[in-house]
C-alpha cells in the first residue's frame, strides 16, 4: 500500500502528517510505529491525521498518534503544523480554522508573520481531569519516584501534565526520571514530564519526556503547561517565552477561566510516498 505523506516540524518537534481527505488511510498500530521508526519508515515523534470534520461548525478533524502506535488526545506543536498543512496543501483560505480533536475544539491561527498562534483551550486542574490519584487539587502536590521526591504540578491541556522546577534542565535528570513519572501508578493514564528551569518571570527553559515518545526536542502542550503552572505558582508573569532544544514559543494566559494562547514556528520539510509492507499486523 502506497500512502502520500508531508513531513513536518514545529522546533524540531517532527510529523508525519497525513491527508486523510483525499486517501483513504488511519494507520493501524503497527502501521503507526513503522511510519514513525526513524530507521525503516520516515521518522517522526507523531503522526498527525487530517480528516473530514464530524461536528457542525468545525472544519477539520485533527488526529494524532504517538511513536508507540498509541493515539492521543493533544500536540501543540502539531496542531501548529496542522494548520501549516491544510493551508499549503489548498484544504483551506480561512487564516483561523475550528478543528476538532479527541479533548474538543481547538483554533489554530496563521499568522501574517507564517507563524502560527493556536488557542488551546483552558487548562484544567483537578485531579480528576488529568487523571491523577491525588486526595488534593492543590497547585503543588508531592510525589515520589523511587528514592526522590518531586513537587509537581498537574495541569491538563487536554493531555495530562506533570510540571516541576528545576535548577538546570541543562543537567536535570530528564532520561531517568522521565519515563518513571510518565508511568507512575498514580497517573493511570500515563503522563508528559516536564522540567522548567525559571529564567525570568517572563522566560523559561524546559524539557519535556513525553508519553509514548520519550524526550522531544519540543513539546507545545508541555510549554503551555509549564507557563500555566508557573503563573500559578506565582513565579512567572504572561507572556513567557519558553526555550526548548529546539527552539522558542511565547504562551500568553490571562488566568482562569481563560484560554492559553501558544504562538510559534510550523515548518514543512519535504513531500513523500511510502510503501507500507503488506506484512504489518494491528
Amino acid at each position: 500500500m502506497k500512502i502520500r505523506f508531508t513531513k513536518m516540524h514545529g522546533l524540531g518537534n517532527d510529523f508525519v502528517v497525513l491527508d486523510a481527505i483525499h486517501q483513504s488511510f488511519v494507520p493501524t498500530p503497527a502501521q503507526a510505529r513503522f511510519l514513525a521508526d526513524r530507521h525503516f519508515g520516515v521518522g517522526c515523534d507523531q503522526i498527525l491525521i487530517v480528516e473530514e470534520p464530524s461536528q457542525a461548525g468545525t472544519d477539520f478533524r485533527y488526529r494524532i498518534f504517538n511513536a508507540d502506535g498509541g493515539e492521543v488526545e493533544q500536540c501543540g506543536n502539531g496542531a501548529r503544523c496542522f494548520v501549516r498543512f491544510v493551508h499549503d496543501h489548498g484544504l483551506t483560505d480561512k487564516p483561523e480554522i475550528r478543528v476538532e480533536t479527541r479533548s474538543g475544539i481547538i483554533s489554530p491561527r496563521l499568522e501574517a508573520s507564517g507563524e502560527v498562534t493556536v488557542d488551546m483551550g483552558e487548562p484544567r486542574f483537578a485531579a480528576a481531569d488529568i487523571p491523577f490519584d491525588s486526595d488534593s487539587d492543590a497547585v503543588i502536590q508531592p510525589l515520589q519516584v523511587d528514592d526522590a521526591i518531586f513537587d509537581i504540578s498537574v495541569v491538563s491541556m487536554g493531555n495530562p501534565h506533570a510540571v516541576q522546577v528545576v535548577d538546570d534542565v541543562g543537567t536535570a535528570p530528564v532520561g531517568r526520571y522521565g519515563p518513571l513519572i510518565e508511568n507512575h501508578r498514580r497517573f493511570p493514564r500515563r503522563v508528559n514530564a516536564g522540567f522548567m528551569q525559571i529564567v525570568d518571570r517572563h522566560a523559561i527553559r524546559l524539557r519535556v519526556h513525553e508519553r509514548g515518545a520519550g524526550e522531544t526536542l519540543a513539546c507545545g502542550t508541555g510549554a503551555c503547561a509549564a507557563a500555566v503552572a508557573g503563573i500559578r505558582r506565582g513565579l512567572l508573569d504572561s507572556p513567557v517565552r519558553v526555550a526548548t532544544r529546539g527552539g522558542e514559543l511565547t504562551i500568553a494566559w490571562a488566568g482562569y477561566g481563560q484560554p492559553v494562547l501558544m504562538t510559534g514556528p510550523a515548518v514543512r520539510v519535504f513531500e513523500g510516498e511510502i510503501d507500507l509492507p503488506s506484512q504489518l499486523e494491528p
